[in-house]
């Protein structure tokens, strides 16, 4: 079922660009909506006198991807807490809103409990206005599919995010179900206290996955005590499985950075140290970004097929 829904989050270029790969979303157009003056000119926006807000009109099919998800999607792309500002786009045309049909009450609702769901995480209010659409008036035809026809135009969402959501979209869902250390680990590269973690002191045989997209990553076989209070692995189960990256976020000490490829999600890091006769690397690896699933439960869960790799 096609169902429309009203963003406003910065310049609508990039908002526009970034629903345009979401999967499910079926047409975009960009304007201005909650104007006080009818059908204002951009000119007459940028001004703020109008209250207009620069929006993009989202037509999307509620059967494929549904109206928490295409808001959590929203939220993933801009600063929740910025007011009247998205990256350089400053002024109260750049507000942050969700706007619907005020007949929409399945909408609103489901608009309402993400804010909430935002707030428990965070325990911060957004600037992240909700409301029943007051008017929408499409924008100058030089705006619309603007990042298509001018590719390097700014864009305040970064091109990594355009090109990733739908991946992104596929696991939105199991990420806002994460604990807050899991968020903080998973999605921004955290890192939890050693020795009092879940799986630094785990030595029961089974296999460890992916905890946002299950996605198996090591088995228990290759699992040591390195010390260093994390759990630590000498390989991963695959070397598809896993990303490498140069970190250089300890001014001095570049690290190589570990993440999951398949979600994208931080797993820890990589290093030279581990014990020689089991080929010298150290995956050092937060117990918050994975699930582990003891032996016994393998084959009940779908990972049967790695049972005969266990020692």
């Amino acid at each position: 079922m096609t169902t429309i829904t009203y963003f406003t989050g910065g310049c609508f270029w990039g908002m526009q660009r970034y629903f345009q790969n979401v999967n499910g979303v079926e047409a975009t157009e960009v304007g201005y909506a909650q104007s006080k003056v009818p059908n204002p000119s951009y000119e007459q926006v940028c001004t703020g006198e109008t209250d207009a807000a620069e929006t993009v009109r989202v037509s999307y099919d509620s059967d494929i991807v549904s109206a928490h998800t295409l808001a959590l999607l929203f939220i993933d792309a801009i600063d929740p807490f910025s007011r009247d500002r998205q990256g350089n786009d400053r002024g109260r045309q750049y507000r942050s809103g969700i706007y619907w049909d005020e007949k929409d009450s399945g909408q609103e609702q489901s608009f309402r409990q993400v804010l909430q769901e935002l707030h428990a995480r965070f325990g911060r209010e957004s600037a992240i206005e909700l409301d029943s659409l007051l008017n929408f008036y499409p924008a100058e035809d030089y705006h619309q599919d603007y990042l298509d026809k001018n590719p390097g135009g700014y864009c305040h969402i970064p091109v990594k995010k355009i090109l990733n959501v739908a991946t992104r979209q596929r696991f939105i869902e199991s990420i806002w179900k994460l604990s807050r250390e899991q968020y903080e680990v998973t999605q921004n590269a955290g890192t939890e206290r050693p020795f009092d973690n879940e799986y630094d002191e785990n030595y029961r045989p089974g296999i460890y996955v992916d905890v946002v997209s299950g996605e198996p990553l090591f088995l228990s076989n290759d699992k040591f005590d390195s010390g260093c209070g994390w759990p630590a692995f000498s390989k991963p189960i695959s070397e598809d499985s896993v990303t490498n990256r140069e970190d250089r976020s300890l001014f001095g000490r570049p690290r190589i950075e570990i993440r999951a490829a398949k979600s994208d999600i931080h797993l820890g890091h990589v290093f030279n140290d581990g014990p020689r006769e089991l080929g010298g690397l150290r995956y050092c690896m937060n117990s918050a970004s994975l699930r582990f699933i003891p032996k016994e439960h393998m084959e009940a869960e779908g990972y049967g097929a790695y049972l005969s790799r266990l020692q």
